[in-house]
């Protein structure tokens, strides 16, 4: 199981703020678990759809769709920031 989290616009389109999920079969990585939500239905489809702007940490590390992930991980997704 990994620790989904999930802000700002990300957590106000899906309803949601945090799940613990099983991580997929064979080698996890952050593309899989993203392809997981993206099967969900048409909300989360749409917010994890290709070229759409989001970024991803793993354990408050930024990370990738590559990026391995292992039991207990924290994984967070959110909007990109930026500064002013």
């Amino acid at each position: 199981m990994v620790t989904l989290l999930y802000f700002a616009s990300l957590r106000e389109r899906l309803d949601c703020a945090r799940e613990e999920v099983a991580l997929p079969a064979g080698t996890p990585t952050v593309g899989g678990v993203v392809e997981t939500l993206r099967a969900r239905d048409g909300r989360w489809s749409d917010a994890f759809a290709p070229g759409r702007a989001w970024r991803v940490a793993v354990n408050q590390r930024m990370a990738d769709l590559a990026t391995p992930l292992k039991p207990g991980d924290e994984v967070a997704f959110f909007p990109p920031v930026t500064g002013g």
